[in-house]
């Protein structure tokens, strides 16, 4: 069975083919089109119809950019072939095609390159009838291209294996090739005389040249009647360069090697290269597309990791202190009921204990949750005091353990904040476990700072400092970043999260160095009534830490 590809429309805009022009490109082919045309009355005038001497190297120099441009154009239209499937594209593709091939016959025929009389066993007019060919026939192609790419797009599609078309295709434009350059060089005595010598021409070459011009003019008109894409476009600039060339050889001098003739031969390559420019372009475009859009996508699947480790970094670390209080309540427990005279009570309460803290991990969980949901419907008035005492007593056994010595500033004035109990009592453990950790871990005094105070801004300041190693300036802009730690079995989150939490409460959190040592970390909470009043006016970190230093 034949394997059919199904082309979906909306891929096909992002094709050469089938891409609309902008309005930039429409006004880049205008130019490109003025500036040929101010080049052609250049060339045109009384300059063209003087005789130059012959360069040797310039015909052969010339018909092998041809071939090499042409042939890279054809290749790049053949591949767009194979992703469309169009008919129009295999024809253009094939036109291409055949100026590449025909360029071939025409150099080896060309007087006076190879032989005087030129090889294939050509004579006196077989280069001008192989010319002629090669620019009756690429217009040829041309029209054939505009009249197929507006027909039924169900049936201007191919249906078959591309690779076999474009085998065909090549095949049969070479067939072409070959047939007309033998029916020229073996007919030339029978051709109608055109050249009178390797260098002047007849009257007639200015009816033929008129004719091939007429036939690019038409298929100009029919290219601008059916113009729909960026290719439609470029083609027309093409075939405009195509009779400003066919004019400049024919027309000035009726000779070769005039300065109409060499003129004529540079609009040529002009002609032959802007197709393979914008094709280029194109490619260059479209892979810095395929990058971008490969780059955007590792970015959101390194996104989407680095969510999900931090979710469950953040879980981990917030049920963390939970779970050791459930343990730590367990062991008591155990060994209250383990004695040789059970003490109920005690084992009752410690059991209480690992309820309420199995409550509390609950709580931490769904608050993490509301982070990354930015749910405010459990926010109530809170009493900042009263959070700072209940965070204190939670690690009342922490502090006692490493003998950090705690003094606790509370301002009684302070206005109550609206917020989640939860999750502002997560962001004080935070803190205040960060603090213990880092007195911890040096010798010397270990004093735990915690002050609270009304702000001038209508809102709450909330310090926690230490006397421990502190943090490096360098540490510094990393240290509220997912997944940084200063802790060698540290997770990186914890900080990470009170940001987070802080700043969807329309808070901020910062960090600066302690005096003489340690580090403080504070926060910023508006009041109930200043709320809403100061939500659009962020003080800077350094301004608040300036008025509330501990």
């Amino acid at each position: 069975m034949v394997k059919t590809t199904v082309v979906v429309p909306e891929e096909q805009h992002f094709t050469l083919a089938s891409l609309s022009p902008s309005k930039a490109q429409r006004r880049l082919a205008v130019a490109v089109v003025l500036a040929l045309l101010g080049a052609f009355f250049l060339a045109a005038g009384p300059l063209s119809t003087i005789q130059l001497w012959r360069i040797d190297a310039f015909v052969p120099a010339y018909a092998t950019a041809m071939f090499v441009i042409d042939s890279i154009t054809a290749v790049l239209l053949f591949a767009q072939f194979s992703i469309l499937r169009s008919r129009a594209l295999l024809v253009i593709a094939s036109g291409y095609l055949f100026t590449a091939l025909i360029v071939i016959p025409w150099l080896l025929t060309f007087p006076g390159v190879f032989t005087p009389g030129g090889l294939l066993g050509a004579g006196l007019q077989s280069t001008n009838w192989l010319y002629i060919l090669w620019h009756a026939g690429f217009p040829t192609f041309v029209m054939a291209y505009a009249l197929l790419k507006d027909v039924d797009p169900t049936k201007g599609l191919w249906q078959g294996s591309a690779g076999a078309a474009i085998l065909s295709s090549v095949a049969t434009t070479a067939a072409v090739v070959c047939a007309a350059t033998f029916l020229v060089t073996a007919g030339d005595v029978l051709m109608p005389r055109i050249s009178l010598d390797p260098v002047h021409f007849s009257t007639l070459w200015l009816y033929v040249a008129g004719s091939l011009a007429l036939w690019s003019v038409l298929t100009l008109i029919v290219l601008w009647i059916l113009r729909r894409s960026v290719l439609d476009l470029w083609l027309m600039v093409v075939i405009c360069a195509y009779a400003i060339e066919i004019y400049l050889v024919a027309f000035p001098g009726l000779a070769r090697f005039s300065g109409g003739w060499y003129a004529g031969r540079v609009f040529g390559f002009v002609s032959g290269s802007l197709v393979l420019f914008v094709l280029l372009y194109e490619i260059t475009t479209l892979y810095a597309r395929l990058l971008r859009a490969v780059f955007a996508q590792r970015r959101e699947r390194e996104a989407r990791l680095m969510t999900g480790d931090a979710v469950s970094a953040s879980i981990a670390h917030e049920i963390k202190q939970p779970l050791s209080g459930m343990i730590t309540n367990a062991d008591a427990g155990l060994r209250w009921l383990d004695r040789t005279t059970p003490d109920l009570d005690k084992a009752k309460a410690s059991f209480k204990l690992i309820i309420s803290d199995g409550h509390r991990a609950g709580a931490v969980i769904e608050s993490i949750r509301a982070i990354f949901k930015k749910d405010a419907r459990n926010r109530t008035l809170l009493d900042i005091n009263e959070l700072v005492g209940d965070a204190l007593a939670l690690v009342g056994d922490e502090l006692q353990k490493h003998r950090v010595s705690v003094q606790a500033e509370q301002n009684e004035q302070l206005p109550r904040v609206k917020g989640d109990r939860v999750q502002m009592q997560q962001v004080l453990l935070n803190l205040i476990t960060n603090a213990i950790d880092s007195m911890v871990a040096k010798d010397g005094s270990r004093v735990l700072c915690v002050r609270s105070e009304v702000h001038g801004g209508g809102g709450v300041i909330v310090s926690v400092a230490d006397t421990g190693t502190g943090i490096g300036p360098q540490e510094l802009e990393r240290i509220f970043n997912p997944l940084f730690t200063t802790k060698s079995g540290g997770m990186g989150m914890g900080l990470s999260i009170c940001r987070s939490i802080i700043e969807a409460h329309d808070g901020q959190l910062w960090v600066a160095p302690n005096k003489p040592e340690g580090a403080v970390f504070q926060f910023m909470l508006r009041a109930d009534g200043a709320a809403s009043a100061g939500a659009s006016r962020r003080e800077r970190p350094e301004d608040l830490l300036a008025s509330s230093r501990p």
